[in-house]
């Protein structure tokens, strides 16, 4: 026979190949039960003709260790069919138990286990005494156990980027940064930091950098900066004034330029660290600049240009994190694996550490069946309803009707012995 053949009986009910195998077991036993109770009624049969027959006083004792044999048989093949179905059909009241009780049977044994299994401080107290949190700490400093995890990781890793969908996670990190920043104010942050900079001189270097560009820029466009100048003369000038203008103009801006660059104390750096300095402070303090400063961002995370860069933020984390996930050389596994055996040989060693852990273990345990107590209880009261209740009395009798065999065997033995004693007393006496 096949799985197929036993797969499903009922709403709910598995019955395996297994469970065909328990049932031939529990077929034998009734067999051999059955048997010693023929065999206890042949020898009350031969027994009690041997009696009649003057065979002498030990006719009686078997017929009475038989007799007795036959009724313990009796009373305990009664007790057990009762169990998993009515004797010979009968409507006897307490019979076919499991059938008809079976829904009270599965709410008991939900709240059995809730009350003795799913209790707060039963779970506390088992996984403390479990010390899962130096367990776990030895394992991950074993060799090849911070690899293992690593790997285990990557791969976790690498199947959550491949099932997400691009446009999804694009849409999703552009919306979050989008309302983020528009949500969070710039203009004082801005402010702090610029004030702080000024403070600290930070901004000097930019202003030598541009005053460099600016010296190498218009040594290296002279012409064009005369001929700009000249342009803007009146056209009743003669040209040659006009030249003359343009590069006086152009050796002024060279000089100024040139000061600025050579002078650390020049006017303009000052007036450069004013203007930066009062620009700070407005950007904390003038309602009028902070909202143009908004405003400003506003209109800045509307362009196209930077939801453009915004959402291809997400192509570049992605394949960035999908080839540091696949390399085993990368730096993210290496850095991972070195991680996770020093976070290992610290659990396995520091008391304080453990015990925190196994603290929040334990706290996180006993959360969860307080609170889905009665959900995990019901997941088993609903399933055994769901049984058909032939079936699951079935079920049921194949695993467990081979030893309550033996309670059949048992009850013809002791009852044979008890029959024995009880004649044996009773001759005694009456003699």
């Amino acid at each position: 026979m096949t799985d197929e053949a036993f797969s499903r009986t009922g709403p709910g009910v598995r019955f395996t190949a297994a469970d065909e195998l328990k049932r031939r077991g529990v077929r034998r036993m009734k067999t051999i039960a059955t048997g010693l109770l023929a065999f206890a009624t042949l020898v009350f049969a031969l027994s009690t003709w041997a009696k009649a027959a003057g065979a002498g006083s030990w006719a009686g004792y078997v017929a009475a260790a038989a007799e007795a044999g036959m009724v313990g048989a009796l009373a305990d093949w009664f007790a057990v069919t009762a169990l998993f179905r009515r004797p010979f059909g009968l409507p006897i009241p307490h019979t076919a138990i499991i059938p008809t009780k079976k829904d009270a049977f599965g709410r008991s044994l939900g709240d059995f286990v809730g009350e003795n299994f799913l209790a707060g401080h039963v779970v506390r107290t088992r996984l403390a005494s479990l010390g899962i949190a130096r367990r776990l700490g030895d394992w991950l400093a074993a060799p090849g156990s911070a690899e293992r995890v690593t790997k285990e990781a990557s791969a976790a890793l690498r199947g959550v980027l491949a099932v997400l969908r691009d446009d999804d996670v694009r849409a999703v990190v552009a919306e979050a940064v989008t309302r983020r920043a528009a949500a969070t104010s710039v203009a004082e942050p801005m402010g702090r930091m610029l004030g702080k900079v000024v403070a600290d001189g930070g901004h000097h270097g930019v202003v030598d950098l541009v005053a460099v560009r600016a010296h190498d820029w218009l040594t290296a466009n002279h012409e064009d900066v005369v001929r700009k100048v000249t342009q803007k003369t009146p056209g009743w000038t003669p040209k040659f004034l006009d030249h003359q203008v343009g590069e006086r103009v152009y050796k002024e801006l060279l000089r100024f330029v040139t000061d600025i660059r050579d002078d650390p104390d020049h006017p303009a750096r000052g007036a450069v660290d004013n203007f930066l300095a009062d620009f700070a402070t407005e950007l904390q303090t003038d309602p009028e600049t902070i909202a143009r400063v908004e405003r400003a961002k506003g209109d800045l995370l509307a362009r196209p240009e930077v939801q453009d860069l915004i959402n291809s933020t997400w192509a570049a984390v992605r394949t960035l994190v999908m080839g540091a996930a696949e390399d085993e050389d990368s730096e993210l596994r290496r850095r991972i694996r070195e991680g996770v055996r020093r976070f290992g040989e610290r659990l396995a060693t520091d008391a304080k550490l453990q015990a925190k852990a196994d603290g929040w273990l334990q706290d996180a345990a006993q959360y969860l069946v307080d609170t889905y107590r009665a959900e995990i209880t019901s997941l088993i009261s609903e399933t055994v309803a769901s049984w058909d209740a032939d079936d699951a009395s079935r079920k049921i009798e194949a695993n467990v009707g081979r030893d309550l065999q033996f309670i059949r065997i048992n009850g013809t033995v002791v009852g044979a012995l008890a029959g024995l004693l009880i004649h044996t007393v009773a001759v005694a006496l009456g003699g």
